[in-house]
């Protein structure tokens, strides 16, 4: 039998390489930081209170402090009138006994005096003499209901219920109800650490004016970037250029010192696919070929225990390459549930043509039609994989499924969502 040389023959599914990673990357170690630090990360153990929320009887607005059964009688035609015996602002305790015909003068927050069952709000009070505070005199003419403007002590939650669970996102409010609960610090995974190398000759740092034959590396900074924005914590180890032995010692060095490779570049059926012949020689290649356009040369495998991705060198290609298979790793990595950007059904504006049964992922911008209501979505007009700006200014990736065919105007089809986050509710 002939030998198929065809690198597109050996391409998977983009549901199978998905299957590879998942299967194949594992939750990062445990760390303890400060809570508030812990914004936007799922927790690694419960958090239980170690105090009853709220601590105690307080009241929900500034007003008077009364015996419900005080103003049992009181209306329009016979107003009720009480004697002000003291003034609690929040951070104090009033100690005094209140007795019948008494009253409290109570601000937000305060703990409510023993005994006291109702806050009556300020507004609907009118002072009978002095100036509202002790030693005044204050009407009502309406009765109170017991309970009224009360936050009962643990209303929130009881000491040792767990407020916040294993997987939760700390949130900026749950970074609040963590330091109520006690929490200075909190468990999650350690952000994983993420190696960026930009492979080829070519490439000069963005600083540098490029001279004929030369090209600056946008990789990197939307790669980086990308890892920032997944929760990940970035390491560039810069530019390898076409040299076997320069390109190993970085991608080793890299596995070594983080949690994910990623490299940009080089993993093509060219001459200098050094870096994919390194993971199969030392480690695992566990496939590079995905049956996508953009970036159908994406390579995933095992180094030295640590999860490698090469990606294609093409802007588009490597963004979403990233978006697609690394991000989600992260994700796991994170200990998140949501691994996926959110896809939703819109109407396309234009024909989308497809003459190959890869699946396609055109860049594309979704909108609201101000008139009918409805998603429609309109692609870049071009998709060049060299460009970013269609990426940047977009905000969605239109998804052509595996197949030949395309779409018509008016068609309803799927967009991914890279601009909102995982989990999002559409």
């Amino acid at each position: 039998m002939a030998q198929n040389n065809n690198p597109d023959a050996h391409m998977i599914l983009v549901e199978e390489a998905l299957d590879i990673i998942m299967g194949h990357v594992a939750e990062t170690p445990v760390e303890e930081v400060v809570s508030w630090r812990a914004v936007g990360r799922p927790l690694a153990r419960d958090v239980a209170t170690d105090i009853d929320l709220a601590p105690f009887a307080n009241s929900a607005m500034d007003g008077y402090a009364v015996h419900a059964r005080d103003l049992a009688e009181a209306d329009d035609g016979h107003p009720v009138v009480l004697e002000v015996v003291g003034h609690e602002a929040a951070g104090h305790v009033f100690e005094g006994p209140v007795g019948e015909g008494q009253t409290v003068r109570i601000m937000t927050g305060a703990p409510v005096p023993e005994g006291i069952d109702a806050v009556v709000k300020y507004e609907i009070v009118e002072v009978f003499d002095g100036d509202g505070n002790e030693g005044s005199h204050v009407a009502f003419r309406k009765p109170a209901c017991v309970g009224e403007n009360i936050r009962e002590a643990g209303l929130e939650a009881r000491r040792g219920d767990v407020v916040m669970r294993v997987g939760e996102v700390v949130t900026p409010a749950g970074a609040g109800l963590l330091a109520n609960a006690g929490a200075h610090t909190v468990a999650v995974h350690r952000a994983p650490r993420v190696g960026i190398i930009s492979l080829g000759t070519e490439l000069v740092d963005g600083s540098v004016v490029p001279a004929r034959g030369q090209i600056r590396d946008v990789n990197a900074p939307a790669l980086m970037a990308s890892a920032c924005d997944a929760g990940a914590e970035p390491t560039l180890y810069g530019i390898a250029p076409d040299d076997e032995d320069r390109i190993c010692e970085l991608v080793r060095r890299a596995a070594r010192e983080c949690d994910v490779v990623v490299t940009s570049g080089g993993a093509s059926a060219g001459d200098y696919d050094y870096v994919t012949a390194l993971v199969q020689r030392e480690g695992e290649v566990l496939f590079d070929r995905i049956s996508m356009r953009p970036g159908k040369a994406v390579t995933f495998g095992m180094l030295d225990g640590t999860p490698f991705f090469g990606l294609s060198g093409n802007p588009a290609g490597a963004f979403i390459g990233f978006e697609l298979f690394v991000r989600p790793a992260i994700r796991k990595m994170l200990g998140h549930s949501e691994l996926f950007r959110p896809v939703q059904t819109a109407r396309v504006t234009h024909d989308v043509k497809k003459r190959q049964a890869r699946r396609f992922y055109n860049r594309a911008r979704v909108e609201r039609d101000v008139q009918t209501g409805e998603l429609e979505v309109t692609q870049a007009p071009t998709q060049n994989s060299a460009m970013l700006v269609d990426l940047h200014r977009g905000n969605c990736l239109l998804m052509m499924p595996d197949g030949e065919g395309g779409a018509q105007a008016g068609d309803e089809v799927s967009v991914l969502r890279y601009d909102l986050p995982e989990g999002t509710v559409l």
